[in-house]
């Protein structure tokens, strides 16, 4: 018998068989799109009959929609818990390079939810897209206020257009997910790098 509490073995195979459905539709969809990828596929990757995958998820938007959900969480409390626990008197520069930092972090550490999440949203049908809108819109808002709060403060040029500036820095960091190389450098290093990029440029200290 299971001890008071415990969860019981079928619910533990349950959230395995669970995981590795998702696990699975995440690979797939990062290296197949969205419509290459099957329900009959994602069964046979997952190890699994297909018709178990209807005990967990009624469609293949269903699944779709639990890996964007899963790919931008990841990210969003990535950067949303860094940040929290930063002192209040911590530099911006600072806080920006600790966000950069959890972006990368939780972006490579989840490397299939978060790449079909940035390269597959617009293929999915519209409403599983505006499903996880609000989670994507709250991310946009906390970089916002991150680089408009630096802004006010005088640590980024008051003629920059922080709305401009977020995208292009988020999309180039975005894309880490297709070359980064864990075996080259930390991943530390390279949010290191990306910060002193974006406050001093790439032209020698001279010039």
């Amino acid at each position: 018998m299971s001890e008071p509490g415990a969860p019981s073995r079928r619910g533990r195979k349950s959230e395995i068989s669970r995981g590795q459905i998702l696990d699975a539709a995440a690979r797939m969809l990062r290296r197949q799109g969205y419509g290459n990828t099957t329900l009959r596929k994602i069964a046979e990757v997952a190890g699994i009959q297909a018709g178990s995958i209807y005990y967990h998820f009624a469609s293949k938007d269903e699944i779709m929609d639990a890996v964007l959900e899963r790919g931008v969480r990841a990210v969003y409390e990535a950067v949303r818990d860094a940040l929290a626990a930063l002192p209040p008197e911590t530099p911006h520069q600072r806080r920006i390079e600790v966000a950069v930092g959890g972006h990368l972090e939780a972006l490579l550490s989840h490397g299939d939810y978060t790449s079909t999440s940035i390269r597959t949203y617009g293929e999915v049908p519209m409403a599983f897209q505006k499903k996880s809108q609000p989670l994507r819109d709250a991310y946009v808002v906390l970089w916002q206020d991150l680089l408009a709060a630096a802004q006010a403060a005088g640590t980024i040029r008051s003629d920059l257009d922080t709305h401009v500036l977020r995208p292009l820095l988020l999309g180039s960091l975005n894309w880490s997910v297709e070359w980064y190389d864990p075996s080259q450098r930390p991943v530390a290093e390279i949010a290191a790098q990306a910060v002193e990029m974006l406050f001093y440029g790439i032209l020698p200290v001279e010039a």
